[in-house]
């Protein structure tokens, strides 16, 4: 909690001192925290009263607590603040952050397209935009002007990729219990403690139970009495970067269609442990705030500056009136009343209650664009690319009931190309979803055991479509060959007992290093992964990439074979001689860091929360790596660290985990307890367990 509001507010160095003091310059320009205090007045008096009535109770405990505060607190050596609705507030504004990451995508292709041409980016970028090219023949001399790589190392390090989640949602003619069955598993970075808590929540009014988030008095994914739901994050676009030319005449000012005009600036003060205070300068545009003032002033000097348009930024932000109301609508119209106070993340929100009715919604504030499509950074200085409002709230993506008898998301693509507004570009592979659709045909009823044998599944479509194609060459080496063999007789499910699935990510990773760096050299360093969809073009439709200035007459069979021998050589070297030695789950192991303990080298090993893992990349059971790690390169760091399965027929015996623990004490027993039953897909029922302890709470006498 007290990171979390830290962070929101810009607060971080005074307790970390100088080396956190880029991430506060980053969060003092984008002022989340003063929108999550503007949102306060937004807000209904209920709302308002919940929020405040959660901080009295914290700060209640803070006031009247027994021993010593959390170890944390005594290593930093400081004591927390009260705390403030807004500290609960600034909690959504970090989630539109972190899930609406287009403005980090912005910049990397406005850096990529500074050296690469406009027919090797729709190469990398599968949905590249027809119209970019001309925007790039305009743009990119200014590109090249503007200091992108200072602001794209200045930017908040992302734990995980953007897209993140599995849901679905299956009416009762296809359940075994007749009523529907709802499953969700959001995908966030592992940390320890953890960022989900689940609470069961019950009033004279009704029960409430869930994920919730340590700080916010409202459960993310769950149910009531009557409904369940559940949430993936669509990905819609809702930020986007304008130039701003600065006035030749008098740099203090910048270009507008109507002229000339001042900056709307705030002075800002950062407060440093250990050091001088920091002051700096924050300036606004019409757009939003520039976020060139990240830099250092005077840092680079370029004529142009760069301002961030987004939706949750914005004077109306009633996000946590929305969730407060799906927290407890009884049925589909109430329901979607309340998302209409949604702005942000945009989320692929699926729904089910006891009457049988089942839905899918995806929410937010999404704006509509003049021109553009928010792929690239845009001139400012004239209105062609201005947002000229935002897609109706009736006209977002939504339904009920369908045919099928099922609503599916996993990131992918919501919408037809027929769809008379933009969501976005950034989509997630289609696996999961094609996965989850396989998996639902295979069965004529449904259950929570079959759900939960789903979010289990770590079947590889990635790995069902590569393989063939990395396994065409017969090489000579009798290891290589091993390998090859292993690969052609393999089922592609990543287990952490098999061998082929490290196999499989060494290779992949070796050759996509290979390729896109012989291609691009270090223009590509912080784009290249395992990029699945991009080495299957290569081998299917671009086998000239293989080739490169060392390697020039080189045939991608060629490139296949000498990635393959470095990866053998790693193995090797980090976990044996033999290849059946080198089972997934020795380098595919899921960390859970603290934020604080992690960083002090005495305690890191004391309190280091691990374990090894099953899945990958693309598979349900979403077991990610940190490819670009060459230390660490298969190790898991982001995932699902919440599962729910709900059978409308009894919300009461909801299935439910997380990990690690639901303590954030590292010397408590719960700190860290449940992180093997996680990995084994075992399961908590809230609503049916017994109480182990009771806390009255009693409204106080004034």
């Amino acid at each position: 909690m007290e990171l979390q509001r830290r962070y929101g507010a810009g607060r971080l160095a005074e307790i970390f001192g100088s080396q956190a003091l880029a991430t506060d310059r980053q969060m003092r320009v984008l002022g989340l925290y003063r929108a999550a205090e503007a949102e306060i007045a937004t807000l209904s008096p209920e709302v308002r009263r919940g929020l405040e009535a959660y901080a009295a109770g914290v700060n209640a405990f803070l006031a009247t607590r027994r021993g010593a505060l959390p170890i944390e607190f005594l290593l930093l050596g400081f004591r927390p603040d009260p705390w403030r609705p807004a500290d609960s507030l600034v909690w959504g504004k970090l989630m539109d952050l972190e899930l609406a990451a287009n403005y980090r995508g912005e910049l990397q292709r406005a850096r990529l397209a500074r050296k690469i041409s406009s027919d090797d980016l729709a190469v990398l970028y599968p949905e590249y935009p027809k119209e970019a090219p001309t925007t790039l023949a305009e743009l990119a001399a200014i590109y090249r002007r503007l200091p992108l790589d200072q602001l794209y190392a200045a930017l908040p390090s992302v734990v995980g990729p953007i897209y993140a989640s599995n849901n679905w949602v299956v009416d009762g003619a296809h359940s075994d219990s007749g009523k529907p069955v709802l499953a969700n598993d959001p995908h966030l970075g592992f940390a320890a403690p953890g960022f989900w808590y689940l609470a069961r929540m019950k009033t004279p009014q009704g029960e409430i139970a869930g994920g919730t988030v340590a700080g916010v008095p409202l459960v993310l994914v769950g149910h009531n009495d009557r409904i369940a739901w559940g949430f993936t994050t669509t990905g819609g676009d809702v930020e986007d970067l304008f130039i701003e030319r600065l006035d030749p005449a008098d740099p203090s000012r910048y270009v507008t269609p109507d002229g000339s005009a001042a900056f709307d600036s705030r002075e800002e003060l950062i407060a440093v442990h250990g050091a001088a205070s920091v002051a700096m300068t924050v300036r606004s545009t019409r757009h939003g705030p520039v976020l060139s003032d990240v830099l250092p002033e005077g840092s680079v000097e370029s004529g142009y500056v760069l301002a961030l348009q987004t939706s949750f930024l914005g004077t109306e932000d009633r996000s946590a009136e929305a969730l407060w109301g799906i927290n407890r609508a009884r049925d589909w119209d109430g329901f979607r009343a309340a998302l209409a106070d949604f702005v942000g993340p945009q989320q692929n929100i699926v729904y089910a209650d006891i009457d049988g009715t089942i839905g899918f919604i995806a929410p937010a504030r999404i704006p509509i664009r003049k021109n553009g499509n928010g792929w690239l950074p845009v001139p400012g200085w004239t209105d062609e690319y201005d947002w000229t409002g935002f897609i109706p709230f009736a006209e977002l993506p939504q339904g009920t009931n369908p045919p099928t008898g099922h609503f599916v998301s996993a990131n992918n693509k919501i919408v037809p190309d027929r769809f008379p507004y933009f969501l976005s570009r950034d989509w997630d592979l289609p696996n999961r979803a094609e996965r989850i659709e396989e998996l639902l045909a295979a069965e004529s009823g449904h259950s929570a055991a079959t759900s939960a044998a789903m979010q289990a599944d770590t079947l590889s479509i990635m790995a069902r479509r590569l393989v063939p194609l990395m396994t065409r060459i017969e090489p000579d080496d009798d290891m290589a060959r091993e390998a090859v063999e292993r690969l052609r007789g393999w089922d592609f499910r990543m287990d952490a007992d098999k061998v082929e699935p490290l196999l499989f990510t060494a290779w992949l990773r070796a050759f996509a290093q290979a390729v896109l760096f012989g291609q691009f050299g270090d223009a590509i360093a912080d784009f290249w992964d395992l990029k699945p969809l991009v080495m299957e073009s290569v081998l299917t439709r671009y086998p000239e990439w293989c080739a490169n200035a060392q390697h020039p007459n080189d045939s991608c069979d060629a490139r296949l074979e000498a990635a393959l021998d470095v990866t053998l050589a790693r193995l090797r070297e980090t976990y044996g001689p033999q290849i059946a030695q080198w089972q997934w789950g020795r380098a595919h192991i899921a960390r859970f860091p603290s934020q604080v303990l992690g960083r002090i080298p005495v305690l890191r090993d004391w309190f280091q929360v691990a374990v090894p893992t099953s899945g990958g990349y693309d598979t349900l059971n979403r077991g990610p790596s940190t490819i670009r790690d060459d230390a660490h390169p298969f190790e898991q760091r982001f995932g699902a660290a919440l599962r729910i399965v709900t059978d409308l027929a009894a919300p009461a015996g909801a299935r439910m985990m997380m990990a690690p623990g639901q303590s954030g004490n590292p010397l408590s027993r719960h700190y860290s307890d449940l992180l093997l039953r996680w990995r084994q897909f075992d399961w908590l029922v809230p609503g049916r367990a017994a109480a182990v302890a009771m806390l009255i709470l009693e409204p106080a006498h004034e």
